[in-house]
């Protein structure tokens, strides 16, 4: 067996192979040895075939579990992937490690404090594996004193809200402020660089699934990429049309790009999601485009070109504006399976 043990992937998969077939349970036996010793011409030749034989097999096998690999790797996924470079490799990622790090910033508005309770526990009791994700709140300048008690109140327990210098909108400077604001933020010299590898925007009325999120992410470029559900949504060409202000992602690279650009600074005013894919137009930015359609959709009631039902593969439900709606969602995907039983309650 010595002649075979090469340190490859390949002979170590052969010398499974042989084991396999029980090979040394063979070599035991007083007949293969008496063989062996003093072989006949034909007991040699069987011999000599029964070996190729086995041999032949195994590289079967080794071939075999090559191509399964690659297939098992590839083909999982379910989604449109656009690269405009030439090159079909990605761009090369910024960090060794296996875990991705995502930060997801929620926009809405100071008033919110039941959605914002709401959502903590819809994100709170989500545990993506391989991955960081951090959810913040993000909204634009208090100006009621009520909001600056309670609002201060949300901080010291929860240090999940982010108050931009801005007027509050929508369209008007909002998202601009959100994500040139996060480099100063967030970068640090004491923890990882990039803080993190990617960042999203989403709606308050957006339900994300972390999990799903992060295995769409996996096989991605961590550099340049554009990600989310393109809109119109009878597009399929994320280069033309834009990606929904439900939820969309881009990498950090871009996000540094905002903070010292001056395209996005001359041009705020719009819808913003449109305007943020203009950005990116104008400035050459995003060439890895994803786009996870129909992964991402709109509630089924009421139906419109942007809805189907809901469906396990799903990243983002968006239009939960009714607590029903979040209601029957939670529901579907059985939020609840991982509840212990306990003496302190009783839910049928």
């Amino acid at each position: 067996m010595n002649c075979f043990a090469k340190k490859s992937h390949e002979t170590t998969t052969l010398l499974s192979c042989l084991e396999s077939f029980n090979f040394q349970k063979m070599t035991m036996n007083p007949n293969f040895q008496q063989v062996m010793m003093k072989p006949t011409k034909p007991e040699r030749s069987r011999f000599i075939i029964s070996s190729f034989f086995i041999l032949f097999l195994c590289a079967v096998v080794s071939i075999y579990e090559v191509r399964s690999g690659n297939l098992l790797k590839f083909g999982s996924h379910t989604f449109f992937s656009y690269n405009s470079s030439s090159s079909a490799s990605f761009l090369p990622l910024n960090s060794t490690s296996d875990d991705i790090r995502i930060f997801i910033g929620i926009l809405t508005l100071p008033d919110q404090y039941q959605r914002r309770h709401f959502l903590r526990i819809v994100y709170g009791t989500q545990s993506p594996a391989g991955a960081k994700v951090d959810v913040k709140f993000v909204f634009c300048n208090l100006t009621k004193e009520d909001q600056k008690v309670l609002v201060a109140l949300e901080i010291m327990r929860y240090d999940d809200i982010i108050i931009l210098n801005c007027t509050e909108n929508m369209n008007q400077g909002k998202t601009y402020a959100y994500f040139s604001s996060l480099p100063e933020m967030l970068n640090s010299t004491e923890g990882p660089s990039p803080p993190y590898h990617y960042v999203m925007k989403a709606d308050d009325d957006t339900y994300l699934r972390l999990d799903n999120l992060v295995k769409s992410l996996r096989p991605l470029p961590r550099e340049d990429l554009y990600y989310g559900c393109v809109v119109p949504c009878r597009s399929m060409n994320p280069f033309v049309h834009f990606m929904s202000g439900m939820g969309y992602l881009v990498s950090w690279d871009i996000v540094e790009w905002i903070r010292v650009s001056e395209i996005p600074k001359n041009h705020m005013v719009g819808p913003e999601d449109r305007v943020f894919a203009d950005w990116l137009r104008e400035g050459s930015r995003g060439r890895n485009r994803h786009m996870a359609k129909w992964e991402m959709y709109d509630y089924p009631e009421p139906r419109s070109v942007c809805t189907h039902e809901l469906w396990p593969n799903t990243i983002a439900v968006h239009l939960l504006k009714k607590q029903e709606k979040w209601i029957e969602t939670l529901k579907y995907f059985n939020v609840t399976q991982n509840l212990k039983p306990s003496k302190l309650y009783h839910i049928p």
